[in-house]
Formats: structure tokens, sequence, C-alpha cells
């Protein structure tokens, strides 16, 4: 498997001094994902949890909806240059009753670290398609323990605090309870991980929880939380419009610029207590 740091040069330069000196660095790496032997996107991400992000994608996407769905997953052989394994190609392969994925090439199914879908109207295929929307989810959640969640996820983020270039997600309990903890150089991809984890659990939907990024909420932030059936969203920094648009309509808890005891309740407010 791929290393998730490795160790580059660099002069370190202040005011008054000049230091060549060792820097650890997060990986980058293109990962693949085929679904039936069919490429359906590439995207950019820190070696890792590539069953849990794959899995958590096509759950996202709307390609499977249980774990049933899945048949198998495995790395392609001969995936790299000189004919090794560079586990970097992840092929899919769906329970038969379960119909492969339409690429449309007009789409933009193709991903980096710092995009995913977008727009009004994926707004409407997240609304169309969703199985799991948390809309009639009674879970609540005391500002307290919120509060407390930033802290948490920043002590669980090991790589991070290495290389200070992770994004981070989590799940928890409504108690506050950590059940998982991801990082990677895509926020998008962190959370894939997280929900591709939850699938493997049987915790799909992922009805009393809460899942917290550490960056911006963005729509489709909000979308993965939508089709995990996840009731509450947290972000430590601010929300886009269309998330905000989105979780109103699906039902979803939209906390953001949690900080401190400090934080801002964007849609169904009534789950978080005093």
């Amino acid at each position: 498997m791929g290393r998730v740091t490795t160790r580059r040069r660099v002069h370190h330069v202040t005011a008054a001094e000049a230091v060549a000196r060792p820097d650890t660095l997060v990986v980058e790496e293109p990962l693949e994902i085929r679904v039936n032997g069919a490429p359906v996107t590439v995207t950019m991400r820190t070696p890792g949890s590539d069953v849990e992000l794959t899995q958590g994608f096509l759950l996202t996407e709307g390609v499977i909806a249980r774990r049933e769905d899945i048949a198998s997953v495995r790395y392609c052989r001969g995936a790299g240059d000189d004919g090794a394994n560079s586990y970097n190609v992840l092929d899919v392969t769906l329970a038969p009753s379960v119909p492969p994925p339409a690429v449309d090439p007009t789409r933009n199914f193709y991903t980096t670290s710092s995009c995913g879908v977008c727009g009004k109207a994926s707004l409407d295929a997240v609304r169309l398609i969703s199985r799991h929307a948390p809309g009639d989810d009674p879970s609540t959640v005391d500002v307290e323990t919120l509060s407390a969640l930033p802290d948490k996820l920043r002590e669980a983020q090991k790589v991070f605090a290495a290389t200070g270039g992770l994004h981070g997600a989590a799940l928890f309990d409504s108690d506050g309870t950590a059940l998982v903890v991801r990082e990677d150089i895509g926020r998008h991809n962190a959370v894939d991980k997280v929900i591709g984890w939850a699938l493997e659990q049987q915790r799909i939907p992922s009805t009393g929880t809460v899942l917290l990024v550490s960056g911006r909420a963005s729509f489709e932030l909000t979308q993965k939380a939508v089709m995990a059936g996840i009731p509450i969203l947290a972000a430590v920094s601010a929300p886009s419009s269309l998330a905000v648009d989105l979780a109103g309509q699906s039902g979803v808890t939209l906390v953001a610029f949690l900080r401190g005891e400090s934080m801002n309740v964007y849609s169904r407010p009534d789950r978080v207590t005093g």
C-alpha cells in the first residue's frame, strides 16, 4: 500500500537565516475507481482506506444503497508502468441485481481534491435519488457536546499534526462519542472514507450521528450527509448557499462556524438543544 507521508528537503527562510532541512509532506496520488471493469472516476487522494473511500463515493453518488450491493472490491494487478501493482486502481464488482452507473461524459464525474459535483441540477438529483434523507430523524445534540467535537477531531488527526496538510472528517454519536475519524488531502474524500466505514459497519442510514468536517460546509459534503442519512452536519468554517438550501430541503441540521461555544445553525435548529 502507498505511504501517507513522505520527506522532502526545504529551505526554511526567516529574516535572520536560511536553513536547509527535511520536511514531512502529505502524499497525494490518483485513485481510479472502476465499476465492473469500466472506469468511473479518478480522484486525487491520500493513500489509505481506499475501499472505504470507494464505497462511500458509490453510496453518495447513488450507485449503491447498502453493502450487499457490492460483490467484491479489489486492486487491479499490473496497474503500474512496470507491471507491478500500484494500488492506485480499484475495481468494484456490483451484485448482479445492481445496475452499473451510466457515465455521462458531459457531467463532471472526474473529481479532484478540491471539487465534487455542484449546481442546481445536482441539488434536484440528490432529492430524487436519496433513499436515506434524515428529515424524520428525531436525534438531538446539546450545545456543549457540539462545542467539544472540533478538539476531539483535531486530537485524532495524527497525520495532520505531522504535516498540517490534511482535511479531517469524523462521525460521532449524538453523545459525542467518536465512531470513526479519517484524514485525506481532499475534504470530500475524507467524508467518503467515513461513510464507507459506516457502510461496512451496517450503519447506513447513519441515524443518531453527527458528521464533523474540518473545513467549510460545501454542497458536495451536504449531499454526502443526505445520501448517508446523517441528521447533523457540523463544520468549523462557513457554509455555502447551496449547502444551506440542500440541508433545509433534506432535513439535515447544518451547523457551521463551530468554534468554541459559538456556532451558527442554518437548518433544523430543533436538533440543537441548550
